[in-house]
C-alpha cells in the first residue's frame, strides 16, 4: 500500500486509528460478540478508552470521530446501543464533511491538484461517504459527497494549462517518493479512483443518484481501459499513471488496496448498476486468471487484510456473491484458505496489516459463500 505524506504518529492518533491503532481491534471484538462468540467486555472498553476523538482535516474514515462512528454503528447493530453517542457523533461527522467539501470544490475552482487526503478512502472523502452511506443515507452531505467525486472524475486544466485527469495528484506515492515525478492518477482502491468509482458503485445500488454520477462511473471505467493490459496471463491494471507512462503491471501482488482483487470489485459493481454485463464478465475472468497464478499469489505480503492473503479472501468472496458463475470461484477458494494458514501472522495487532483484519478475513473462510459480517463495508466491498 502507497500513501501521502502520513499523519505524524502521536499517541492520540495512533489510539484512535482504525488502521492500526487500538481502536482497528475493536472491530474484531464486536464482530465476535455479534456472533455470539465472546461477550461485548472487550469492545466496551475498547470503545470507552478511545478520545478525545480528532476532528480535524486529518479526521476520516480511518481516524478520529469518523472512525468511532463507524465501529460504533457496527457495534450498534440495528440495536439502541450507543444510541447517544452515535447522534452526537452523526452531527460531528456532517460538519467535518461541509467544511471539507468546502476546501475541496475551492481546491478544483483554484486548478489545483488534489492530494490523496482529500478524495481516498483511508483519509479522504471517499471514506466518509463509505461511512455516510451507513450511517446517513439520506443526508445531503452524501449527496454532496457524490457530487464531488463526479467532479473529481472530470479532466482537469492546471494554473500550468496542462488537462489530466482530475484525481491526478501532484506528489508521489510514498512508498518511492521519485518514481512519479510531475505527479500520476492512482488507479487502487485505498489511494486512488477505484474507491470513487465503487463508492459511486454501491450508492447507486442503494437508489441514491447524484446528478452525472452514471457518467462518472462510465468515465471511470473508460479510463480503465485505457490503462488495461493483457497477455496470456490475463488481464490487470497498473497502480498508476505517470508523465513516465505506465507503473509496471506485472508480476504485481494481488492485494485488495492496489491489484487486481481490488479493482476487479470495483468495475463489478460498477458494471452491475449501468448494466454493463461484458465489463463484468472480463473482470470476473480476470480475477479467475489472477487465482490461477502463482506467480501473483506468492507475492502477498501475509495473512493481512491491505497486501495479504486475508484481503484476498475477503474480495473473492464478495465478488463471487455478485459473479455470474460463482463455481470459478468456489473451485479455488480452498486452495487460498490453506495459503492463508500457510502464510505468516503479521506481526501488529491492527485491523488494516495486522492479525485483527486477518482473523475477521478468516472467520468466514469456512466455504466461498456471502461472508456474514459487514465490517468490511470500509473496505469498499460491499
Amino acid at each position: 500500500m502507497t500513501t501521502a505524506p502520513p499523519t505524524p504518529d502521536t499517541s492520540l492518533s495512533t489510539h484512535q486509528s482504525l488502521a492500526h491503532g487500538p481502536l482497528s481491534t475493536a472491530l474484531l471484538h464486536i464482530e465476535r460478540a455479534r456472533r455470539g462468540a465472546a461477550d461485548w467486555t472487550e469492545a466496551r472498553h475498547v470503545l470507552a478508552s478511545t478520545g478525545p476523538l480528532i476532528d480535524g482535516p486529518d479526521a476520516g474514515l480511518f481516524l478520529g470521530a469518523p472512525a468511532m462512528a463507524f465501529a460504533l454503528h457496527l457495534a450498534a447493530d440495528g440495536t439502541d446501543r450507543y444510541t447517544g453517542a452515535l447522534h452526537t457523533l452523526d452531527g460531528i461527522v456532517a460538519a467535518h464533511t461541509r467544511r471539507r467539501l468546502a476546501a475541496a470544490h475551492a481546491r478544483i475552482d483554484a486548478g489545483h491538484r488534489p492530494r490523496f487526503s482529500e478524495y481516498d478512502l483511508l483519509r479522504g472523502l471517499t471514506g466518509v461517504g463509505a461511512l455516510l452511506l451507513r450511517r446517513a443515507p439520506d443526508s445531503p452531505e452524501l449527496y454532496g459527497i457524490l457530487e464531488y467525486l463526479v467532479r473529481l472524475t472530470e479532466p482537469l486544466t492546471d494554473r500550468e494549462g496542462q488537462t489530466l485527469p482530475g484525481w491526478w495528484v501532484g506528489h508521489a506515492p510514498a512508498s518511492d517518493p521519485g518514481a512519479t515525478p510531475g505527479g500520476h492518477a492512482n488507479a487502487g482502491l485505498a489511494h486512488g479512483i477505484t474507491g470513487p468509482l465503487a463508492l459511486l458503485s454501491l450508492s447507486m445500488r442503494a437508489g441514491i443518484h447524484a446528478d452525472g454520477q452514471e457518467q462518472a462511473v462510465r468515465r471511470i471505467c473508460r479510463w480503465l481501459d485505457q490503462i488495461r493490459q493483457s497477455d496470456a496471463h490475463g488481464v490487470r491494471w497498473p497502480r498508476w499513471i505517470s508523465h513516465r507512462g505506465a507503473a509496471p503491471a506485472h508480476p504485481a501482488s494481488p492485494s485488495w488496496c492496489y491489484g487486481a482483487p481490488g479493482l476487479v470489485r470495483a468495475q463489478q459493481l460498477a458494471a452491475i448498476v449501468v448494466e454493463d454485463f461484458d465489463r463484468k464478465r472480463m473482470v470476473e475472468r480476470a480475477l479467475t486468471y489472477c487465482l490461477a497464478d502463482d506467480r501473483q499469489l506468492d507475492m502477498l505480503a501475509d495473512r493481512g487484510l491491505c497486501h495479504g492473503v486475508g484481503g484476498l479472501l475477503r474480495t473473492v468472496q464478495r465478488v463471487a456473491a455478485d459473479a455470474d458463475r460463482p463455481g470459478e470461484y468456489d473451485r479455488r477458494f480452498g486452495q487460498l484458505v490453506q495459503r492463508f494458514m500457510l502464510s505468516a501472522v503479521p506481526e501488529s495487532d491492527g485491523f488494516l496489516v495486522g492479525r485483527a483484519g486477518a482473523s475477521l478475513a478468516f472467520q468466514d473462510a469456512e466455504s466461498a459463500e456471502t461472508p456474514k459480517g459487514q465490517w468490511d463495508a470500509c473496505l469498499l466491498l460491499t
